[in-house]
């Protein structure tokens, strides 16, 4: 696969609020999207999505935690790489699908740690939060 680098990390939080005063605040992120029980925030190359649970049990674990990480890769390469997973029998557990202005699918690593491809960009993702 041509992965090309890191995309972004989703993090499970309990309070975003809360979790925008530590990212924002004390870390210095800045935020680029705010909506009801999401935010996404830049850091240097990377990004960072904040999720708000507000009931345990919505995701194996319950919270907080990480959600899945994604790395990034050229549009022109996600079909080969999804069907190199479909090829080795990885567990896909979402998609492929259009999501906003890109390709995206999730799958599973041998211990179930949740990992994304993702062709989008974060400023063509906030294209679509606009």
């Amino acid at each position: 696969m041509k992965v090309a680098g890191f995309s972004h990390i989703t993090l499970l939080v309990q309070d975003l609020q809360s979790s925008l005063k530590f990212y924002e605040g004390i870390l210095g992120m800045s935020v680029r999207h705010r909506g009801r029980s999401d935010a996404y925030l830049e850091w240097g190359s990377a990004w960072v999505c904040l999720v708000e649970r507000t009931e345990a049990g919505q995701q194996p674990g319950g919270y907080p935690g990480m959600d899945h990480v994604a790395f990034y890769i050229a549009e022109e390469d996600f079909k080969e790489a999804v069907g190199i997973l479909q090829k080795h029998h990885v567990e896909i557990v979402r998609g492929p699908v259009e999501r906003g202005t890109g390709w995206s699918v999730n799958f599973l690593d041998p211990d179930g740690i949740q990992l994304e491809l993702h062709t989008s960009t974060l400023d063509e993702r906030m294209k679509v939060w606009r």
